[in-house]
């Protein structure tokens, strides 16, 4: 991490735009531009669950890192995102597509400071399955809560891996979704994130909270409530984990390709808040 943002905790994304955007953070990042932009659009049942799922994913490429943002299946705009090719990143991160800005800034974040080089924990999730990888990643990445049986767990994007690794672990849980719905086990699925962190003893929660623009508040709330937030991010690997000690206790970071593209080995980079300071 770079002095300038290691001196003072950072109060939201908005912040650490502003500091990429005047150096701050890395490069000069008027020299930087996007090489490739694409989306991926993915659908998904595993073998024995009931739910099906859709993935869609916009990326864009700085140097030899890509960064991502997961968005609604019906949100992504091909012709937008291509349209970034060429691009510098300061002027893409002045972006109006929130899931664009979201992107640039974790790819010219990554760049600048590659997961690899970092303190990061390096976790390899085997090949296998779709089902068999998305339960070792599930199971990884609630290690990261340091949560002892009986405990209530807000789960801020729900992923039925995590919650059967939440339930084999004698861990309480509410689920939170902005779809709302119910989960595997026909529980309702709660839709107001910040309502339910005072009733629960953590908060884990998806980096695509910062794609949507909910992460801050969520931070604030955590922070005011005193609940350590860890987060598991394929959107915003690369940001999430400047916020450690701000609020955020650990992060689970998953760059693109993620376990779900292919059946091979993936890694996972571990960071705990202790660990950068």
């Amino acid at each position: 991490m770079t002095a300038e943002a290691a001196r003072r905790p950072l109060s939201g994304v908005t912040e650490l735009i502003a500091l990429a955007r005047t150096g701050g953070m890395g490069p000069d990042p008027a020299e930087c531009r996007v090489s490739v932009a694409f989306t991926t659009r993915q659908g998904a049942r595993h073998v024995s669950r009931g739910q099906a799922y859709r993935n869609t994913v916009i990326s864009v490429r700085v140097g030899d890192a890509v960064g991502s943002c997961a968005v609604e299946p019906d949100e992504a705009d091909d012709a937008e995102v291509t349209d970034c090719v060429g691009e510098s990143v300061a002027d893409l991160l002045t972006h109006p597509d929130a899931a664009i800005r979201t992107a640039v800034l974790d790819a010219y974040l990554m760049n600048a400071h590659p997961h690899e080089l970092s303190a990061a924990q390096q976790v390899v999730i085997g090949p296998g399955d779709s089902l068999a990888k998305s339960m070792a990643r599930a199971s990884a990445v609630v290690d990261l809560l340091d949560a002892v049986p009986g405990q209530r767990v807000l789960v801020v994007g729900v992923v039925n891996s995590l919650l059967h690794h939440l339930r084999a672990r004698g861990l309480r849980y509410v689920p939170c979704d902005l779809k709302g719905g119910r989960t595997e086990w026909d529980e309702p699925i709660v839709t107001d994130a910040e309502a339910a962190v005072a009733d629960c003893d953590l908060v884990l929660a998806s980096g695509m909270t910062v794609g949507n623009g909910s992460f801050e508040r969520l931070l604030r709330t955590a922070v005011a409530a005193d609940r350590p937030l860890v987060v598991f991010a394929q959107t915003a690997s690369a940001i999430v984990p400047w916020f450690l000690g701000s609020g955020v206790t650990a992060v689970s970071a998953e760059p693109y390709p993620f376990f779900w593209l292919h059946g091979g080995p993936t890694t996972l980079h571990h960071y705990r808040a202790e660990r950068v300071r």
